[in-house]
């Protein structure tokens, strides 16, 4: 095999792997399995399931202070300038080592050069000193234990309904970013079946006018049109790609990944049905509801954990010690230097006087929970004026759908006729164009008063609490 056909194999064989990865890279989703896709990778849903599992660590955390609080402290000290005992000169002959002059310093040695001879220094440590210490802590009673219990529960409920209001506004966005691209889509095939039709056109008028039956006019006129359709095309189709990112980001997709969508807008259309199913549904309890009572029932535990801190608090402890000590530090660890220590308690904590900050605290939180209440009396007012509205919306939307869907078939009719009489020479080419402007025109405005009524929906879904 030559260096040609061997560049020319290895291309080949590039250009293939290439085409697979491409493919492997293409996923095609209907608007079910992108809300799925949605809701196992969008960031903010990831963040708040993370949210649900740190919640529940912190009960964990709150439950282990109620249980036993067992600690083991091992030292090592060496006793650079060993702690001394000063007396008087007189016991140090009584307790052995001074010389009976106050000059000695215990144990026989030699006291200090500058010692005044009153008295006795003796120092009281030997050179290395060890101990091993064992502390247990055991709560009996404690008032904000119990409620930090509560309070840790009730977080991970405020957690949980977190994570369901952070998945509904996902599924929000993915729907409305899922049907702007649907519309988007639509839009660019309209006008490239108008671009095929104004083409054909323009080749018929052009041997039309190369034989002498129409002005050069006509031809004119219809390549001014084809190049504003043209125009439209390209925007239509940029616009696509864009709603197509906004889509993929929204659904936590990477962006290099090619999303093919399953579905049409025609597809909708067919169903008006549950358009107006979702008019007369019934309304749900909101999340956000649900979100406020629980941060009012946190701030009522939080009120009460400072008023249970003027309860005493009651514990019991325990202490066992074994110490050992030696001049040298070879002997420190020797079995038979070490002496045991220990001892028990219970420990009673009353709060007497704290400059009334409990008091102020409690009253803080007493307004807080006022606010709170406030706040959710505000949030039901403004739901039930986004259901009034969600719905007057749709209701208009759906009207509108109605009036340019019978415009789109009058205006496919006119169309179809003015081409026909145009066909058959009775007719002018400036009605054919113009038929043809009003024809893109009604199927545009079709398919944006389709998509209104999508949103419309969607919002209504939402503002009744039945948006999945």
């Amino acid at each position: 095999m030559n260096l040609k056909k061997i560049l020319l194999f290895s291309v080949t064989c590039f250009i293939g792997v290439g085409l697979i990865s491409s493919q492997a890279q293409q996923v095609k989703m209907t608007l079910s399995e992108s809300i799925t896709y949605a809701l196992e990778n969008n960031t903010d849903v990831k963040n708040a399931q993370l949210e649900t599992l740190i919640s529940r660590a912190t009960i964990g955390e709150q439950r282990s202070q109620g249980l036993p609080q067992i600690n083991s402290t091992l030292e090592l000290t060496k006793n650079v300038q060993p702690p001394l005992i000063i007396l008087p000169a007189e016991a140090g002959s009584v307790i052995g080592g001074g010389d009976g002059n106050g000059g000695g310093n215990g144990g026989g040695a030699p006291p200090p050069d500058d010692s005044p001879s009153d008295i006795t220094v003796i120092p009281f440590a030997v050179n290395f000193q060890s101990s091993l210490t064992t502390t247990i802590e055991q709560m009996i009673f404690n008032g904000s234990y119990f409620v930090g219990l509560k309070a840790a529960k009730t977080l991970k409920e405020l957690t949980d309904y977190d994570k369901e209001k952070a998945e509904l506004d996902v599924i929000e966005a993915v729907k409305k970013a899922y049907f702007t691209v649907l519309v988007n889509e639509e839009r660019s095939r309209l006008i490239a079946a108008n671009l095929e039709r104004l083409d054909q056109l323009l080749k018929e008028t052009t041997a039309l006018f190369e034989e002498g039956f129409v002005e050069k006019l006509d031809v004119s006129r219809i390549k001014v049109q084809l190049n504003n359709l043209q125009t439209d095309f390209d925007k239509a189709t940029t616009a696509t790609e864009v709603s197509k990112y906004l889509l993929k980001i929204q659904m936590g997709m990477p962006l290099e990944m090619e999303l093919v969508l399953e579905e049409s807008l025609q597809e909708y259309s067919n169903d008006e049905n549950e358009f107006y199913s979702t008019l007369e549904a019934e309304m749900l309890n909101r999340v956000e509801i649900f979100q406020l009572e629980k941060n009012i029932e946190l701030a009522t535990l939080d009120l009460k954990n400072n008023q249970v801190q003027y309860i005493p608090n009651f514990s019991a402890f325990g202490t066992y010690q074994r110490v050992t000590g030696a001049e040298d530090f070879g002997n420190v660890y020797q079995a038979d230097r070490w002496f045991s220590t220990s001892f028990v308690g219970l420990r009673l904590t009353i709060p007497i006087f704290d400059g009334l900050r409990k008091s102020y605290v409690i009253q803080s939180n007493r307004l807080q929970i006022r606010q709170l209440e406030n706040a959710k009396f505000n949030t039901l007012q403004n739901i039930k004026i986004e259901e009034f509205q969600a719905k007057a919306t749709l209701k208009n939307s759906l009207k509108a759908l109605e009036v340019q869907k019978e415009n789109r078939i009058l205006a496919k009719e006119v169309f179809d006729m003015t081409n026909i009489k145009y066909q058959e020479g009775v007719g002018s080419n400036l009605e054919v164009v113009e038929a043809d402007a009003a024809l893109k025109e009604a199927e545009t405005n079709y398919y944006a008063a389709l998509y209104d009524a999508l949103i419309a929906k969607v919002d209504l879904e939402k503002a009744l609490g039945i948006l999945k």
